[in-house]
């Protein structure tokens, strides 16, 4: 009897001797590997995964060739399941609509005839009503299968087989791309135009060492099936291709349609790789309703058999070139197509590859297929020139030959034995209806004996000769060149982005001219119109003018506070002169205890700024501009200093004139540029700070007005010139009490 306590006790102990941690580990690995080889990442050989494999082999077992009739999906399907793939029949039926999208593919395998879904994202009909068969392109991959040209290897039940590769006559991983995602991995592969892969592979057989930069001369970029423009930099390309890892920015094309009067509108007649058009319509008129596209008016999709996406522009005074480059900062009309060149290599491993060395190992297939069908034709014409040998036996000596057949009990081994032929010459002898007697012409034979051993010795000299072979190989590729040389354009431009600096609210705003009032308790305004600026204007009780000045309302306007910070507002922005305004502390955020000390137009290339110390620099305008209402902080300034001077850098030399009535005049040049900072000192006092400052031009002079409001004019002014930093010199007589030049 079976003792059932003792077993139990050693398979708990077959269990417990067992670490669970490691048996997991062992069985996921087992199941990544078995997703990552049998169904997800694409092979770098035929560039297809093994559901897409078994479909054109499929197809090609129905006889479904680009020349004969087409046949339902759903029998293609079918088969498919029964006999290769057995999964579910809409992962079947998808994968071989993709095949047949003239928009995902760039060179389909599929010949798809009804609905096979469309750019707009609509999916295709069921499989019971669609038809297909192969196109001229599976054709090619599949091309020498019957020559023993792959491996193959039992179906899932046993009961037939499939190929473990495909021939590939096309560069398909490259030519079609392919996406996939797998147990801790993924791949993405764009398509690529076949001539210039072609080109390229032509040109690694004859310079095997050649570099991928040198192969860019030939693949410029990918080349996708919907077009488009690539504006992705050469050097970006470059790294993608080396590493086998990167991305492409893609844009849509369009084009511009002017009208009389000025009127113009954008057409877009591409869009993007796997952006479907109805879905970005719908996101573009999203966004245009919520305001996100302030440059548009309108949108209309006004597409047939080609893309035909109208936007129309709020303003005619826009740049057509400033409206895209808005769009493809926001919409799907500009994205990033990936790459990943994560493949199984010709060991059947994953593995990312450079172009280059997914090239070469393609080639390296097509040698191999061209040796196995070289050996498959040799041992055809071995067994013919048998049969052929066999043939001249019978002719030479036929009344013979057909009285062994006749009387003979065994006339096969009287066969061999009497004209020493071999059992396979012997069966097929016997094996001759006698209407083919009537055919044999020893002049035929001969003649086809010849041409037989004749190919036999130049398939030799191939197996025998590597620089022979790849002379075939290329020469193959040249037929497939010609081939595809008068329909197979590219598809995809390439560019470079434009460098538009801009603003899409500022493009937006129409040009007027305004006079901007500040007062001295911080309140502003604009009105329209450039007024005279020595009108007198109302203000608040025990208020007064500050700053008064004419600008446009597409102008920036700059504000310095005491404590070196800066603001920006937009001048369209402002209040309307109607009233006193609005407090400057409601639309930037600067503290209450601080006071403005310079308003002007950022319409210089270069400002001065100097504090009440002394100190000074040179900055760039456009450095100063502020992009929040925080401001931008630029001039350093200790506690008991303050920003008192800002001055566009219009003039060559700079007056400095201290409290103590010293005067320093020294070329602007003295004076850094920097970005921020505390500066340079300017002039130097003993006592006092800063009184004022001012440039000028050194060939017109200085100028200064009097207390009496007139203007005084100095040319010779060099005995106040010296080096900046230094103390100064008295002014000339006349000069205003306390010193000032304005």
């Amino acid at each position: 009897m079976v003792d059932f306590n003792n077993t139990l006790t050693d398979v708990e102990d077959a269990f417990a001797a067992t670490d669970f941690a490691s048996a997991l580990s062992e069985r996921y690995l087992a199941y990544a590997l078995s997703t990552i080889t049998s169904r997800s990442l694409p092979d770098v050989r035929d560039g297809l995964k093994p559901v897409h494999r078994r479909l054109l082999f499929a197809m090609r077992q129905l006889k479904l060739d680009p020349d004969q009739s087409f046949k339902k999906s759903a029998r293609v399907v079918g088969d498919v399941i029964g006999k290769y793939h057995p999964h579910g029949d809409s992962a079947i039926y998808d994968a071989m609509v993709r095949l047949a999208q003239d928009f995902a593919m760039r060179y389909p395998l599929v010949d798809g005839q009804g609905n096979f879904g469309n750019i707009d994202g609509d999916n295709a009909a069921a499989m019971r009503y669609t038809e297909a068969r192969l196109t001229q392109v599976s054709r090619l991959l599949l091309a020498g299968i019957d020559e023993n040209a792959v491996d193959f290897r039992q179906t899932y039940d046993g009961e037939s087989e499939e190929p473990v590769l495909l021939p590939a006559g096309f560069p398909n991983l490259l030519a079609n791309g392919a996406q996939g995602i797998a147990v801790g991995m993924a791949t993405s592969i764009p398509p690529h135009n076949v001539i210039e892969l072609v080109d390229a592979a032509k040109h690694l057989i004859k310079h095997p060492g050649a570099s991928v930069e040198t192969m860019m001369n030939f693949v410029k970029g990918p080349d996708f099936p919907t077009g488009g423009v690539l504006v992705e930099a050469e050097a970006s390309i470059l790294s993608a291709y080396q590493t086998g890892k990167g991305s492409f920015r893609l844009r849509a094309n369009y084009v511009v349609e002017r009208e009389k009067n000025g009127i113009w509108r954008l057409i877009v007649t591409e869009i993007p790789y796997q952006i479907q058009k109805s879905r970005l319509i719908e996101k573009l008129a999203d966004a245009l309703q919520q305001k996100k596209l302030p440059m548009l008016s309108d949108i209309r999709d006004e597409s047939a058999e080609d893309v035909r996406i109208l936007l129309e522009p709020k303003s005619r005074r826009l740049s057509p070139e400033i409206v895209m480059e808005s769009l493809f900062q926001v919409t799907d009309l500009e994205v990033r197509i990936p790459l990943n060149l994560n493949v199984l290599d010709t060991d059947n491993k994953p593995n990312v590859l450079s172009l280059k060395q997914a090239l070469q190992q393609w080639l390296d297939h097509r040698k191999n297929v061209l040796l196995r069908r070289t050996q498959f034709r040799l041992d055809a014409i071995a067994r013919r020139l048998e049969v052929v040998a066999g043939y001249l036996v019978v002719f030479l000596n036929l009344d013979e030959v057909i009285e062994i057949i006749r009387e003979d009990e065994h006339p096969r081994d009287a066969l061999m034995s009497r004209f020493s032929l071999t059992e396979f010459q012997a069966n097929t002898v016997l094996d001759m209806r006698l209407r083919s007697l009537r055919r044999l012409e020893e002049e035929g034979l001969k003649s086809e004996q010849g041409a037989l051993k004749q190919e036999q010795d130049e398939l030799h000299n191939l197996q025998s000769n590597e620089e022979y072979q790849w002379q075939k190989i290329s020469g193959e590729l040249s037929d497939l060149k010609s081939d595809f040389a008068k329909s197979d354009a590219r598809k995809t431009k390439i560019s470079v982005a434009p460098q538009i600096d801009f603003d899409p609210k500022e493009m937006l705003v129409e040009r007027e001219p305004l006079t901007i009032i500040c007062s001295e308790k911080g309140w502003i305004r604009a009105m329209k119109g450039h007024l005279d600026l020595a009108s007198e204007y109302k203000f608040k009780e025990g208020d007064g003018p500050k700053f008064i000045l004419h600008a446009e309302t597409t102008d920036k306007l700059l504000i310095l506070n005491d404590r070196g910070r800066f603001y920006t507002i937009g001048c369209d922005a402002l209040p309307k002169g109607r009233g006193f305004g609005e407090p400057l502390n409601l639309i930037i955020d600067m503290a209450a205890e601080n006071t403005p000390v310079a308003l002007l137009k950022a319409d210089t290339e270069q400002l001065l700024l100097v504090s009440s110390k002394g100190y000074g620099l040179r900055v760039q305008t456009s450095n100063v501009i502020a992009q929040t209402k925080n401001g931008k902080q630029i001039l350093n300034l200790n506690q008991d200093e303050k920003a008192q001077i800002c001055l566009p850098v219009n003039a060559d030399m700079v007056a400095s004139v201290g409290k103590n009535r010293k005067l320093l005049i020294f070329p602007v040049s003295e004076i850094p540029e920097i970005n921020k900072g505390k500066g340079v000192i300017l002039q130097r006092f003993k006592e006092g700070d800063l009184a004022d400052l001012t440039l000028f031009d050194s060939k017109s002079g200085l100028n200064w007005q009097t207390n009496g409001d007139r203007t005084r004019h100095l040319t010779d002014y060099t005995m106040w010139v010296g080096k900046r930093g230094s103390a100064g010199k008295l002014p000339p007589n006349g000069f205003p009490r306390p010193a000032r030049f304005t």
